[in-house]
């Protein structure tokens, strides 16, 4: 298996990795025909989760994963701010603007699941108002390493008229909110290196791995399930994910151990 060490320079995704890509659809098909054993995972207590889209996408990419989690019986939202074209000025107040709002709407904590550079601004607006955020989960983010290890960053530059420098958001993207944080990534991304995605483990914060492409991680079956998982841990009583049992199938062994 590939290993991983903290501090090594990553390379972005091969050629191969990038045709991979494709099998989203697959991805998709198999969800829907898991369904049923997806519905098996732990239900929400109701609280608003805020779905953050990826690069050069918008709310429509999230459907099915807020679909799954208003199934899940939270309250699930979408960002309401178009086409993601990077942390623009104004695009990160307007991110901490709708958790603060949602908090003031429910009177509960907020859940911030952000897909690929929308886990960028999850984590960033967990950190600004962590008093409003219940727990934040990243797909396929790219936050450590070397950050231009995406074969996304030249989009980026084009969508955002701008040189690729995620520094702009501050520094410090590595280190994790201040609130429980959980890193879904996939060894096999086409798009980003999954060992710009790590985690360092902490009190609450960890990693957890699923086979997936990149633009699959919204869709993808095992992913769906961890997420509910992770909503469903109740506030103040985190703790890590448990891949005993039959989840050593679809869940790899933490990278580092």
């Amino acid at each position: 298996m590939d290993t991983f060490n903290f501090g090594e320079r990553p390379s972005p995704p091969g050629p191969i990795l990038a045709a991979l890509e494709s099998r989203a659809p697959l991805e998709l098909a198999a969800t829907l025909t898991l369904m049923p054993f997806l519905r098996l995972a732990p239900t929400g207590d109701g609280h608003p989760v805020l779905v953050i889209p990826g690069l050069a996408t918008t709310d429509i990419s999230t459907i099915v994963l807020r679909w799954y989690l208003s199934d899940c019986r939270y309250a699930a939202h979408r960002w309401h701010l178009g086409t993601n074209v990077g942390p623009l000025p104004g695009v990160m107040e307007a991110c901490r603007s709708h958790v603060t709002e949602l908090r003031r709407r429910y009177g509960r904590k907020v859940s911030l699941i952000g897909w690929s550079l929308g886990g960028i601004y999850a984590r960033e607006t967990a950190k600004a108002v962590p008093e409003d955020v219940r727990c934040v989960i990243t797909l396929g983010t790219p936050f450590t390493g070397d950050l231009r290890a995406t074969s996304a960053w030249q989009l980026y530059e084009l969508l955002g008229g701008e040189p690729f420098d995620l520094g702009t958001l501050g520094a410090g993207l590595s280190v994790p909110p201040p609130v429980p944080t959980t890193s879904i990534y996939s060894r096999t991304d086409g798009v980003v290196s999954w060992r710009c995605c790590i985690e360092q483990a902490g009190p609450f914060a960890e990693s957890i791995e699923v086979e997936s492409s990149h633009m699959g991680l919204c869709v993808n079956a095992a992913a769906l399930y961890a997420i509910a998982d992770r909503l469903a841990v109740p506030e103040g009583r985190w703790r890590p994910f448990d891949r005993s049992g039959c989840k050593q199938a679809f869940y790899g062994r933490p990278a580092g151990l």
